[in-house]
């Protein structure tokens, strides 16, 4: 089968290396042909806007609408915005139409690649199917509510042209079921881990980072993700750890990630008293992420309850359990699934957490609560190590080459009533 994929960032994004690109990898190793038609953060940067990675053809028909360079990521204009959406809309379509696709997948329901999605779907009748990976109406930063009004317009229409969805939350599946897409036509699929990328960590890289780092002797707390409060309250994390450094006196937290709010989380921290224990790395390339979750002890995600939390498969945890490294999150979504632990399971340790095989799970939006989970893995090495064992068991089932085998039933949902 021809699959083409429509997406409104990168492969090299969170949602376009986390999910979309290993999708499409092992999609292409049962046999499909698979493009993916994606937008670019800097797209004149580019040297080749067509390429083919691991038997996937990618090509970068236009520009993202935001801009991100080194660590930082900027926002256009509303004039320049709409420059961009224009022309990026505009150029996605007529490659839409050209690939000759049986399928068009959407990645995210928003009004880019929406609009590219119906003209193939309404000028050629090719199959259109739909992946939710968020709660786009509330997990983006607007500069107006026009622009919060569009995306949810889009993200809430979108399912009617659908012949089946693919989900990674079960908070997802029942706003589209309460929406009133069928629910025999969703299929849930979390996120995961590319194993080609995170099961070849080489033990002596991540000593060398550790070194790099002035890691060595140090216990260590890692935060690998976006530095951008609307969806990533990293600024609960460094709350959170000033808690950690006044009891735990050898403690190292290692920020690795960009986003537009970088320089005010750098700030906070210095006000924090956090200057040198908390380690602004920046951005970093994608090969190098498993080693900055290896060097760790524990890994945070730390999460307030909101909607955007509770539509969020987070890569975090996949990532951290694929190197063997425990996670501390908020109890929020599909998490206490994720992290082993039994459903309604009430607090362990004391009666401050609910313990999963992997990790702790930890009262939403509670710095203190998020200091205890990470204080209690750092200070306990055998329930450390018995969560770092899980987490390599837990990983298994969340390759992509595993995943993919419940992501192609989608394309077997029965559309008849279309």
């Amino acid at each position: 089968m021809k699959i083409t994929f429509l997406l409104t960032q990168s492969l090299e994004d969170p949602s376009g290396l986390g999910r979309y690109f290993p999708l499409a990898k092992e999609l292409a190793r049962l046999g499909h042909e698979v493009h993916v038609l994606a937008l670019h953060p800097n797209l004149g940067s580019l040297s080749q806007r067509r390429l083919q990675v691991s038997g996937v053809n990618v090509h970068y028909v236009g520009q993202m609408h935001v801009r991100k360079v080194g660590s930082q990521k900027t926002y256009f204009s509303t004039l320049g915005l709409m420059r961009v959406a224009l022309a990026s809309t505009l150029r996605m379509s007529f490659r839409a139409l050209l690939t000759g696709a049986e399928v068009i997948h959407l990645g995210k329901p928003h009004p880019i690649n929406g609009v590219a999605a119906l003209a193939a779907k309404f000028l050629q009748g090719k199959r259109l199917y739909l992946d939710c990976d968020d709660y786009e109406a509330d997990s983006n930063r607007f500069s107006g509510r026009w622009q919060r009004a569009v995306v949810a317009l889009f993200e809430d229409n979108l399912p009617r042209f659908a012949s089946g969805m693919t989900v990674n939350t079960r908070f997802t599946q029942e706003r589209n079921v309460a929406l009133g897409f069928p629910a025999e036509r969703i299929v849930y699929v979390p996120n995961g881990v590319d194993r080609d990328r995170f099961a070849k960590v080489d033990p002596q890289k991540a000593q060398g980072l550790r070194r790099e780092l002035g890691l060595e002797s140090k216990k260590v707390v890692a935060y690998v993700g976006s530095m951008s409060l609307v969806n990533h309250p990293v600024d609960l994390l460094l709350e959170a750890f000033a808690i950690v450094k006044r009891r735990c006196g050898d403690a190292v937290l290692v920020l690795a990630g960009g986003g537009e709010d970088y320089d005010f989380l750098r700030q906070r921290a210095e006000e924090l008293g956090l200057g040198e224990v908390a380690i602004f790395v920046g951005r970093v390339k994608p090969e190098a992420v498993p080693y900055y979750l290896a060097v760790a002890d524990v890994s945070a995600e730390p999460v307030h309850d909101d909607l955007t939390a509770r539509a969020r498969s987070p890569l975090k945890l996949f990532e951290s359990f694929a190197v063997g490294t425990p996670v501390v999150t908020g109890d929020v979504g599909d998490r206490r699934n994720i992290l082993g632990a039994p459903p309604q399971s009430p607090p362990t340790l004391g009666g401050k957490f609910c313990d999963g095989e992997a990790g702790l799970l930890v009262e939403p939006g509670d710095a203190q609560a998020l200091a205890e989970g990470i204080l209690t893995i750092l200070e306990d090495s055998d329930l450390a190590h018995a969560m770092q064992e899980a987490a390599l068991r837990l990983r298994e089932r969340y390759y992509w080459d595993v995943l993919v085998r419940d992501f192609v039933k989608v394309y077997s949902v029965n559309p008849k009533s279309l």
